[in-house]
């Protein structure tokens, strides 16, 4: 069985010379949150909402999107894939996730990343700070859903006998993801026993950054099956093969645009990307057609890479109703598909 996610951004109306009117945007928000509160029904296994800032979406405070939604849905995981860690006070970190995890009810997935180069430097932050602050909170966060009292001295950060509240309500914590594109950062990420989420690259290069998560796993004494991966994916979905090709030329100079200024895309050392902490954006990245055609190529892709979780971006930033007949199709056509495929 491959569990189906959604990875959701909120698109920004508008752009830096379009100021949208402020009734439209609250507008989307409702038209959004009633879209998730739908996605429960069409068997979504949860939500990862992502974060990112100063243009392009409304992401910028993800879990604010989770406490909306929590009061209206029963079943759907909900998580951000990832908080950005080297904004924040670990403590409010911490904090949110014990609040968060009680107001879904014990449905919060804990997600965490370094960040984006082209966003972390307009804060004048670079990335090798970004990665020193993400490790140093990481370690804070583990130790804090370990412990009710907690005490730290680091670079970036110091305190004592700190009780941070509420506790999560999912014992010993809430599942813990990280986002990677490197096999080192695979296997610290092993060496935490934290799951992990990619894509941009090719199978082939997704397969050696997971396989160097199994052999870490297996180094610290235990087997990671495919409960531990996720596969994230762009993925174009209309009634038609061509109506899809179609809406995904849009979706995929979209995402050209929106990677161009990342100091990581390296598309000239094809080896690079797995070692370095870089990576490609592969044809893989973009899986298009009709429900069932989809179903098929993520079965295959999923199975290449041993992922049993797949995250769906569907039809990227396109307008709303457009996303919202992906989401019908991909829910009512393809999840029982995806479900149903043994691993």
């Amino acid at each position: 069985m491959i569990k189906p996610w959604l990875f959701e951004f909120l698109p920004e109306l508008g752009g830096p010379s379009l100021e949208p009117d402020p009734r439209d945007v609250a507008k989307l928000f409702a038209r959004y949150l009633d879209l998730w509160v739908l996605d429960e029904a069409l068997g979504f296994e949860g939500i990862f909402f992502s974060e990112h800032h100063f243009g392009r979406s409304y992401s910028a405070s993800p879990n604010l999107l989770i406490a909306a939604i929590a009061s209206r849905t029963r079943t759907l995981r909900l998580g951000v894939m990832g908080v950005v860690l080297p904004y924040y006070h670990p403590a409010r970190v911490v904090e949110e996730i014990g609040m968060l995890d009680q107001l879904t009810g014990g449905r919060l997935e804990i997600g965490t990343a370094i960040g984006v180069p082209q966003e972390l430097s307009r804060l004048n932050m670079t990335m090798a700070e970004a990665r020193e602050r993400h490790d140093e909170i990481v370690t804070i966060l583990d130790t804090a859903l370990a412990n009710r009292v907690i005490s730290h001295r680091g670079k970036y950060f110091a305190f004592s006998d700190l009780r941070l509240l509420p506790r999560p309500l999912q014992h010993p914590s809430p599942p813990r993801w990280t986002t990677v594109i490197s096999t080192e950062s695979a296997r610290r990420a092993a060496r935490r026993r934290v799951r992990i989420s990619t894509g941009f690259n090719s199978t082939q290069l997704i397969k050696r950054v997971f396989d160097a998560y199994r052999d870490e796993a297996h180094a610290a004494g235990f087997e990671a099956g495919p409960e531990y991966f996720a596969l994230r994916r762009r993925v174009t979905v209309a009634s038609t093969r061509d109506k899809a090709c179609l809406h995904a030329q849009v979706v995929t100079e979209r995402l050209k645009s929106f990677v161009a200024e990342d100091e990581r895309l390296n598309g000239n050392v094809p080896d690079a990307p797995a070692a370095s902490g870089g990576f490609t954006l592969s044809d893989d990245e973009f899986i298009t057609g009709t429900p069932k055609d989809v179903a098929h190529e993520i079965i295959e892709q999923c199975r290449a890479v041993g992922a049993g979780h797949f995250l769906t971006v569907l039809n990227w930033s396109a307008p709303f109703e457009e996303v919202a007949q992906a989401h019908e199709l991909f829910g009512r056509e393809a999840i029982p598909l995806l479900r149903t495929a043994p691993m």
